[in-house]
């Protein structure tokens, strides 16, 4: 399986730009409305731009040399498995920062709880959600679609980041929504602990992805290290 190399950087490089956007939407608002969850999708954006140039160095470094029709590449055993432990490296790589950045998320979000929660405003927070919950769809969609076309473990993990933050970006908006008819409600007392508790279930969730990323990747070392080694 060979890796169109155009299409690949094309994709990594539109998903870098986008990442780029909606960390400084994210962060930017949440810290606004001093929002938790907010921040928190922010931040998973701008980890996924931080994640994102990783990849773009790692198919770099994986694709040097290689121009025009690719007559020069070498398919030999050996170029082939140093690719797949170099992509399994950065796979490994995202799916620890991803797992370390939930684990801090759901510590902040217990805290804001013992804490008595926090009070923000639900209008603007659902307008933000509503855009975020569109915007990440289409780049999932976008890099799920080409990945299998780019034939890139790096694109297909990209597309899988982008799956999580639309469900990230989706659970926000169920949740505002939720603190919304709250604040309406003889239960408004309760509106406070909205925003951290989605931090909470956020968190421990979307850890599963990126422990399955990492769990993969490395068993992927493993095998290309046994065939190294062989």
């Amino acid at each position: 399986m060979s890796c169109n190399i155009q299409l690949e950087r094309k994709l990594l490089q539109f998903s870098t730009l986008s990442s780029f956007i909606f960390a400084v939407m994210g962060i930017g608002l949440g810290l606004w409305l001093g929002s938790l969850v907010i921040v928190f999708d922010g931040a998973y954006s701008f980890v996924s731009l931080a994640l994102t140039l990783v990849s773009l160095v790692a198919a770099a470094y994986l694709h040097r040399g290689k121009k025009g029709a690719q007559a020069e590449v070498k398919s030999t055993a050996y170029s082939q498995t140093h690719a797949q432990q170099v992509e399994s490296s950065v796979i490994a790589f995202k799916g620890m920062v991803i797992t370390v950045m939930c684990l801090v998320s759901f510590y902040n979000a217990i805290e804001a709880i013992v804490n008595g929660g926090r009070n923000i405003d639900t209008g603007i927070a659902l307008a933000f959600g509503v855009i975020n919950v569109i915007g990440c769809f289409i780049n999932y969609k976008v890099m799920a679609i080409y990945s299998g076309k780019a034939e890139s473990a790096l694109v297909d993990a990209e597309s899988k980041q982008w799956l999580m933050d639309t469900v990230i970006s989706g659970a926000v908006l169920i949740g505002f929504t939720i603190a919304t008819g709250l604040k309406m409600s003889d239960y408004a007392h309760f509106a406070p602990y909205a925003d951290p508790i989605m931090v909470v279930i956020a968190s421990v969730y979307f850890v599963i992805v990126p422990l399955q990323m990492t769990w993969g990747a490395l068993k992927q070392l493993q095998a290309t290290r046994q065939v190294v080694s062989a």
